[in-house]
């Protein structure tokens, strides 16, 4: 905890450890509950909401959250099966806008949306949200979606998306955002899964200075999909759009007409709010439900006590809503608190490297949550950029997607942070649905390490055999007790949520990621342990890359691994067999780098591709890919008896 000699002139480095200002931890969220508790020490603080979570849970959801009926039961727990305030009745578009509209807060900016064209910027009070929000959620009347329907929202970042959310949960219907950068197939795969039954979308965005064409993606990912009965499309870039009558509609003629009042329906606690895809081990995206419950409570106290926001604050969280992220800390965190939030739509580096500082300097931002993709691309450009502008609001920042490396903590600090803002680097899921691992504006940092469990949650890092880890090895990170805002089921595969959640170790959550625990106790994330990519922040299936290779018309047959990146973590390296006729050239790797990009979208373009004979595979016949990316990466191979055609193996060159 911050000591005399931090305050925010001084930067305090001690022993490794980078103590909070003095000022923030004395004012800040935690450190006001925690007196008013009597707890006198940050470990006395999570020893009790370890030991009393379902207490501490239910202290939380009185706080953060207004229920239409008060819950009977804080939490009913049956491995893997969780039941958080039952009986009570509560609709998180309530608590993210109706209540807000209706106090002090009705003239307080919700978000400023900033659209990449310099100059284009939108201005949206809670009360004008909250109409907003209304209209939307009529018109979905109107055209017949009912409770527990499925909504998908294919759109950019602009505030039509959070809009559609909030609409949908208003009215109960249940909304499947799907990431606008995937390509059509992708977006096709999710929306196959869930049957909505209407489909919003825009004409086009803009990336890079450029107009990008979003209703032909669309149209093609729902060809033939019978469950979609209207497609309503906003206006956002002025393309030539075509519209199929009887189908789509414009947004704006969708919303023409209709009140800015609606009834917000009660829900019960365990009603789903939202399905989430995410990447699957096995190439199928695997559809995570989240609940008005958990989602009302989980990212309200955690953008409250891990990002210490006030009223007075500008937050900016830089993640797509197409994440969790953004789900969690645009859309319902931060309206559930009634804060104003930065929207912004493009690139960071667009009209140049100076945009993100440009923004912070000209809305007075001062919480600032990225990745450390961004942060590592603008260490790349060096500290001239950041130097050009006034960031002198900044106060605390934020890091999630990836483990942070400690040189890009030092930077961002240093340059961005004015060289005492701390930086709360948080690990979670989308299973999580909100922060689990994360330090408070009370705790001494670690670069690198998002150091311990936030008060609420029991998590541990374990050994295969499930015995908690020695100082500097390497285990799995484990969840021992539920949490409002888990995930409750896998969409419409209740067996897959028990055997990839909760099997390897009953009773447990298994999040699929490494990590290493400290003399100190610090937690140190390490990524992935299953076969799922992170490129630049974001989880994506090696499966899913291979699958979509192996449809290129030349390739018999596909393995997929990751490489370190400098600035995205991780990038793809796809190794193909071609078919008899093929001839392994230049061109052909370009094709099949345009062929991915093409099926998955842009996020998922390998780095390389490098042709092989044959692909080393595991008794189950899949690739053997932590094989392969040993080899590739030049690491030992340790026992290779589960591979069945070890000189396969031979093939891999070093990618490194």
């Amino acid at each position: 905890m911050a000591d005399e000699k931090s305050d925010k002139s001084v930067p305090a480095l001690d022993q490794g450890l980078y103590y909070p200002p003095r000022d923030l931890v004395l004012n800040s969220n935690v450190w006001k509950w925690m007196k008013a508790k009597g707890l006198k020490s940050e470990s006395e603080l999570r020893q009790w909401c370890s030991r009393n979570y379902v207490q501490f849970w239910d202290e939380m959801a009185t706080s953060y959250a207004d229920w239409f009926e008060p819950y009977k039961q804080t939490l009913q727990w049956k491995a893997p099966f969780a039941k958080w305030f039952m009986g009570g009745k509560i609709n998180v578009a309530y608590n993210a806008v109706d209540r807000h509209a209706h106090t002090w807060r009705r003239n307080k900016l919700a978000y400023i949306f900033v659209g990449e064209p310099v100059g284009d910027v939108r201005k949206i009070t809670y009360y004008e949200l909250y109409r907003e929000v209304n209209r939307f959620a009529n018109a979905l009347k109107s055209a017949g979606i009912k409770r527990g329907d499925r909504v998908g929202i294919y759109l950019p970042m602009i505030p039509e998306l959070p809009i559609a959310m909030l609409a949908c949960a208003k009215i109960g219907a249940i909304h499947v955002v799907v990431f606008s950068g995937f390509s059509a197939v992708a977006v096709r795969d999710r929306l196959e899964d869930c049957q909505p039954k209407i489909l919003v979308t825009c004409d086009g965005s803009y990336r890079r200075g450029k107009p990008l064409a979003t209703k032909p993606q669309a149209d093609e990912a729902i060809s033939g999909l019978n469950c979609i009965e209207k497609v309503v499309v906003v206006k956002r870039n002025g393309m030539e759009t075509a519209m199929t009558a009887g189908r789509d509609v414009w947004y704006d003629e969708f919303v023409s007409g209709k009140s800015g009042s609606c009834e917000t329906l009660p829900m019960d606690s365990a009603d789903p709010l939202f399905i989430l895809y995410t990447a699957g081990a096995a190439g199928k995206p695997r559809g995570i439900v989240h609940t008005h419950g958990g989602i009302s409570v989980g990212p309200a106290f955690t953008t409250s006590w891990v990002f210490d926001i006030k009223d007075t604050d500008v937050y900016w969280s830089t993640a797509d809503i197409g994440w969790i992220t953004g789900h969690s800390y645009i859309a319902y965190g931060p309206l559930c608190l009634g804060a104003t939030s930065i929207m912004y739509e493009g690139s960071p580096d667009y009209p140049d490297f100076g945009r993100w500082f440009q923004i912070i300097e000209d809305y007075g931002v001062s919480v600032i949550y990225t990745a450390p993709t961004a942060i590592r691309m603008f260490m790349n450009e060096g500290p001239s950029w950041p130097q050009k502008y006034d960031l002198g609001t900044v106060r605390l920042m934020g890091s999630v997607g990836e483990a942070m490396n400690p040189d890009a903590f030092v930077w961002w600090r240093q340059h961005v942070g004015g060289g005492f803002a701390p930086i709360m680097d948080t690990w979670f899921q989308s299973e999580t649905g909100s922060q689990v691992i994360a330090p408070l504006p009370i705790t001494p940092l670690k670069p690198g390490s998002p150091s311990f469990p936030l008060p609420g949650y029991n998590a541990e890092v374990v050994d295969d055999n499930g015995l908690p880890v020695q100082a500097e090895q390497v285990g799995n990170i484990l969840l021992t007790s539920p949490w409002p805002s888990m995930l409750r089921e896998i969409y419409k595969d209740p067996a897959k949520y028990n055997e990839t959640y909760w099997a390897a170790f009953p009773g447990k959550y298994l999040s699929g990621d490494k990590a290493r625990v400290d003399k100190d106790g610090y937690i140190w994330a390490l990524g992935r342990g299953d076969d799922v990519l992170k490129v630049a922040g974001h989880r994506i299936s090696n499966a899913e890359v291979e699958a979509s290779a192996e449809k290129h018309p030349l390739v018999a047959a596909a393995a997929v691994v990751g490489k370190p990146d400098k600035v995205k973590g991780e990038s793809i390296v796809v190794f193909a067999v071609l078919k008899p006729d093929a001839t392994g050239d230049a061109a052909l790797q370009k094709d099949i780098k345009n062929f991915v990009r093409k099926t998955l979208g842009p996020i998922a373009i390998p780095s390389d591709v490098i042709f092989i004979s044959e692909i080393p595979k595991n008794k189950a016949g899949k690739p053997a890919r932590p094989l392969i990316k040993a080899k590739a990466l030049g690491q030992p191979l340790g026992d290779t008896s589960a591979v069945t055609n070890p000189k396969a193996l031979d093939q891999i060159p070093l990618v490194v």
